[in-house]
């Protein structure tokens, strides 16, 4: 059956630069599980519709699991004469049933073909990168959960601000990868719509039951219109916009651990197994993992940017242009499956150094809002208390001490409302347990935090 599909147009042969330019089976023939999921629902709704015999309908299917069982041991053979993964799995299928094959497009064309082959890729990927952001959440609840009496700095402007606990720092992340998530879950239902049965963009006058062979394929809804439905491709740039997104959150903690895991900070020790060394300076412990994702994440806005001007000047319907779609999708999509699968692996063998990170968080007068906050319980106004704090920072500055280190007359030298009960409130872990409000890094809130999130996730 070796020919094209649109042979009978021709009178002269395709030339074969042409073939390899236009051939997409480099990158489509990842599709070919899809392409014959569907075409054995296509032929189980053809019978359905009384189109073709019950047997026949059997016999292709057969046929197509024969076809399915070459590809996957490996015997398939590849050709750019036959341009995509349809052509060739058609092709191959009359060497199995015969002309009957011929009957197999029957009501449909390549176009809705290849848009439910993208869907039901699309489903497949999506409910994996949403079990993967589970695994990363749960690791990222475990390790907070683990380090729940640790204390760090926090920072505004890289500059350290106010300490907070470790745990709650963690949790941060959890919130933005659960959004992630739910982004995922979200753009799943757009996704989860068949627009098998749309045909080349008009429909067809075959009595299809699109319904039906929508159950068959699994999926929830049918396009409402045939032209919107082969072309298409807002699945893909939503689900490339979450992906963008889940890596810009990968990106901003890998720039984290690059930083915590250097000599300068050295809050953490991420595992060796993680890590690589220099091929020319025995000392070194590189963070090539979060490097990597960092880096990759470049490669996934690539992707997207990809897509979104691909599809920016299209008519209506189907354009060969969008055969350009599925290189830049598949990339994004392994590219978020490696990062996330590494991270997942990486988080729960990271060491925090709680002895550095203690330290860190009692230094740098992070204690000077909690000494303005004690000025307002006392009475003062907090702009009056601000410029009051801000003035005894300036002195300890000068004397080149912490402002829990200078006397009591000192302090009471910026004012008289200070008393000895200014030294408990400004230690460290009084002043993250007095963060009590909603979503503040006090212990008790941090703690319930994780119970709760280990049921959001449930």
């Amino acid at each position: 059956m070796s020919q094209k599909a649109w042979d009978g147009r021709f009178s002269d042969k395709t030339d074969r630069a042409v073939e390899a330019f236009t051939s997409s089976i480099d990158v489509d023939r990842h599709l070919y599980r899809y392409d014959i999921d569907g075409s054995i629902a296509h032929c189980r709704g053809l019978a359905h519709a009384g189109v073709i015999t019950a047997e026949e309908a059997e016999s292709l299917v057969g046929g197509l699991e024969a076809v399915r069982g070459e590809i996957e041991a490996g015997s398939f053979v590849y050709s750019d004469s036959l341009e995509d993964i349809h052509m060739h799995i058609e092709d191959r299928l009359a060497a199995h049933v015969g002309a009957l094959a011929r009957k197999l497009h029957t009501a449909r064309s390549r176009n809705d073909q290849i848009a439910l082959d993208a869907r039901l890729y699309a489903k497949d990927q999506t409910e994996k990168i949403v079990g993967q952001l589970k695994d990363v959440c749960r690791a990222l609840a475990d390790l907070a959960e683990a380090n729940i009496d640790v204390v760090m700095p926090g920072y505004t402007h890289l500059q350290r601000a106010q300490p907070v606990l470790f745990a709650h720092h963690l949790m941060a992340y959890f919130e933005m990868f659960l959004r992630d998530l739910q982004r995922f879950e979200d753009s799943f239902r757009r996704t989860d719509v068949m627009p098998l049965g749309s045909a080349a963009l008009a429909g067809t006058t075959y009595p299809l039951d699109r319904l039906h062979t929508a159950g068959l394929l699994g999926f929830s809804d049918i396009s409402e219109n045939s032209m919107d439905a082969v072309s298409d491709r807002d699945f893909m740039m939503e689900m490339l916009s979450a992906a963008s997104i889940c890596m810009v959150h990968l990106s901003r903690f890998s720039e984290e651990l690059v930083l915590w895991a250097s000599a300068e900070f050295s809050f953490v020790d991420l595992p060796d197994a993680f890590c690589t060394g220099s091929s020319i300076m025995p000392q070194k412990k590189n963070p090539d993992i979060p490097e990597l994702v960092r880096g990759k994440t470049g490669r996934v806005f690539g992707d997207l940017v990809a897509i979104l001007t691909l599809m920016k000047s299209l008519p209506l319907a189907y354009n060969r242009d969008m055969q350009e779609d599925k290189g830049s999708f598949m990339d994004a999509v392994d590219t978020l499956q490696g990062c996330l699968d590494i991270f997942s692996r990486m988080l729960p063998e990271i060491r925090i150094n709680r002895d550095v990170t203690e330290k860190a968080a009692s230094r740098g007068y992070l204690n000077a809002t909690d000494m303005a906050d004690y000025l307002v319980e006392k009475g003062m106004p907090f702009r009056e208390a601000h410029a009051c704090v801000g003035r005894a920072v300036a002195y300890a500055l000068g004397e080149k001490k912490e402002l829990h280190e200078l006397e009591l007359d000192v302090l009471r030298s910026f004012s008289e409302l200070i008393e000895s009960d200014i030294y408990p409130a400004l230690s460290v872990h009084q002043m993250i347990d007095r963060r009590k409000t909603y979503g503040g890094t006090a212990k008790s809130n941090v703690q319930k935090a994780i119970e709760r999130a280990r049921k959001r996730l449930a």
